[in-house]
């Protein structure tokens, strides 16, 4: 080991004993010896083989011990077991910016938080404003961190790239000489996580110098990577890569088309177009020189839009949600393409929790929020017992939700709460609340919070005991996983969703950005499995429930149709659905 990374371990060490609520000046003395080690001249090794360190100031016998077992095998009993005291997670809260060991170790003791995710869930809940010190400003520059933090790596999560690219595009689209605008790649195609954001727009090629140096010098660009007439590339602030693509407006079309993507989608339009004479790239058809023989080719019709180009391959238009080559050209061409779930179709949500649990608003906030969304009912599903983390309620206080939503709904007849609860599957399986405190909820989320360390076997033969029970309505967040932050936990998901078909019951697509879990690659199965999908936010906040949106978009591009979506229909159409889950 070098000299930087000897220090870095000491510094490290001295923070984990902060950590810990260690002698202060035991840590301390990690810290010093970091920077002291930082300052050292000459090599470190040398210093250790010729019995040096001690004279070194601010290095004591047993911190010497540690450098010495450091340079000599890579590694120390005492860093290695010090590491283990700590949660992964609370060390890389570390890392965002303003936080210190102090805060971390709040967070840690008062509330339980042990990883970034949780941290993240906090802020926007509005967790972090009961400690002491914390409020409103505080959680928000702490978001702001931990989405800095986020966008350091290769992907970003949809929300922050949707943002990104909506900025830039707005201001782009001021640009007189703008003629048509979109968001192109795997942003359009709505995946769940984004490399690079793809920006295309047409203009006149007497413009295009002056509109891409609006771009690169937008006040969001961090540093320019490439910069041409018709292409030119930027890192933004935010850490994420982004290009520009100017086109002629006669191009724009099979631009997007190609921009848009994927891969495997372009590769089958291009050979679908050969197979009638025709060559198809990014910036037009044109005829091939070497058609098939004894083949008259079809004249190239005009293209003024992407419709126009399937329409010429004899397609249906394809949503750019649904283009993975999955089997959309097969539908395209026979007429049989969804017409998609819309956000528009979304009439209320389920899964939502409040003051009574974790959430940073009341009941009545939430719907009041609802309502002014233009939904016509909203369900709150607070945590049970279990998740004491999260506050969850005691029967009792079940009772006195139960009495305050019943209040609620006879004052505001026009609009409906629902009752309902998330209730943890213990890891036997069995639900946190008994059946006869289940009854008295609308409808029953049943997720998993804790034991992930199961084999897959075990986890999903965990889950489908949880859906048996009688009072199960849905299943939250299927799969446990916090995108770029937390893998799933192993379970088989196809046996858990015929679980689901055979009992009945109803799968959430989670529409909180970092979940978005149904994964949209089993949403298709489910659907032609019979069951139905709710799209739900997990709201903890009025805010929250804004991420519906980016659940629809998952729902899309998992092939879902308003009538595969729960939350699509009427009080009574939702009621009774959720009464038909009851069964024995």
């Amino acid at each position: 080991m070098n000299k930087k990374e000897i220090s870095d371990i000491l510094e490290e060490m001295g923070t984990l004993l902060d950590l810990q609520g260690a002698n202060p000046f035991k840590s301390r003395a990690f810290h010093n010896a970091s920077r002291a080690i930082e300052g050292l001249g000459g090599d470190i090794g040398d210093a250790v083989a010729e019995g040096t360190l001690r004279q070194v100031k601010g290095i004591g016998e047993s911190i010497a011990k540690i450098i010495t077992e450091l340079v000599n095998t890579g590694t120390s009993p005492e860093y290695e077991e010090l590491r283990k005291s700590v949660p992964e997670g609370v060390l890389q809260m570390l890392k965002i910016q303003g936080l210190g060991p102090k805060k971390v170790k709040l967070f840690y003791e008062k509330l339980r938080i042990v990883s970034l995710d949780e941290l993240e869930a906090a802020a926007r809940a509005g967790r972090l404003a009961s400690l002491e010190g914390f409020g409103a400003k505080t959680e928000e520059n702490i978001l702001k961190g931990i989405q800095a933090f986020r966008s350091r790596g290769d992907k970003s999560l949809y929300p922050a790239a949707e943002k990104a690219a909506e900025v830039l595009l707005t201001a782009l689209r001021k640009d007189k000489g703008v003629i048509r605008s979109e968001i192109a790649g795997s942003l359009r195609r709505h995946k769940e996580v984004v490399g690079d954001v793809d920006l295309l727009l047409s203009a006149k090629d007497r413009d295009r110098t002056r509109i891409m140096e609006l771009f690169t010098t937008h006040p969001d660009v961090q540093s320019v990577t490439g910069s041409g007439e018709t292409k030119s590339s930027v890192v933004l602030k935010q850490g994420i890569h982004c290009d520009l693509r100017i086109v002629k407006d006669e191009e724009f079309p099979f631009a997007l088309n190609y921009f848009t993507g994927s891969k495997e989608h372009n590769v089958e339009m291009r050979s679908r177009a050969r197979r009638r004479g025709w060559s198809l790239n990014e910036y037009a058809f044109s005829r091939l020189e070497d058609s098939p023989a004894g083949r008259a080719t079809p004249k190239i019709p005009a293209v003024k839009n992407e419709e126009d180009i399937y329409k010429a391959l004899g397609l249906s238009y394809v949503p750019p949600e649904l283009r993975e080559n999955n089997g959309e050209f097969e539908a395209a061409e026979t007429g049989q393409l969804p017409v998609l779930v819309t956000e528009k179709d979304i009439k209320g949500t389920f899964h939502c929790h409040s003051t009574y649990s974790d959430g940073v608003n009341t009941v009545a906030q939430m719907a009041d929020a609802a309502r002014k969304m233009g939904w016509i009912y909203l369900g709150i599903a607070d945590h049970s017992k279990v998740a004491a983390y999260a506050g969850g309620l005691s029967v009792d206080k079940v009772k006195e939700q139960i009495k305050e939503i019943d209040a609620l709904n006879e004052r505001n007849p026009d609009f409906r709460i629902l009752k309902g609860t998330e209730c943890d599957i213990l890891p036997d399986g069995t639900l946190d609340y008994p059946d006869k405190v289940l009854a008295l909820f609308d409808y029953v989320v049943v997720s998993i919070h804790s034991s992930f360390a199961m084999t897959e076997e075990a986890m999903t033969r965990r889950i489908i005991k949880g859906l048996k029970n009688k009072y199960a309505t849905m299943l939250g967040h299927p799969t446990g996983r916090l995108l770029l932050a937390r893998e799933p936990y192993p379970v088989n998901m196809e046996r858990v969703i015929d679980a689901a078909a055979d009992h009945g019951k109803v799968i959430e697509i989670n529409a909180h950005p970092m979940r978005l879990d149904l994964d949209w690659r089993l949403c298709r199965y489910a659907r032609n499995k019979g069951v139905h999908i709710a799209v739900n936010p997990d709201a903890h906040s009025i805010d929250g429930l804004h991420d519906v949106t980016y659940g629809v978009g998952i729902a899309r591009k998992g092939w879902l149709r308003k009538a595969d979506v729960v939350n699509t229909g009427s009080v009574d159409e939702v009621l009774a659905l959720f009464a038909s889950t009851r069964r024995s």
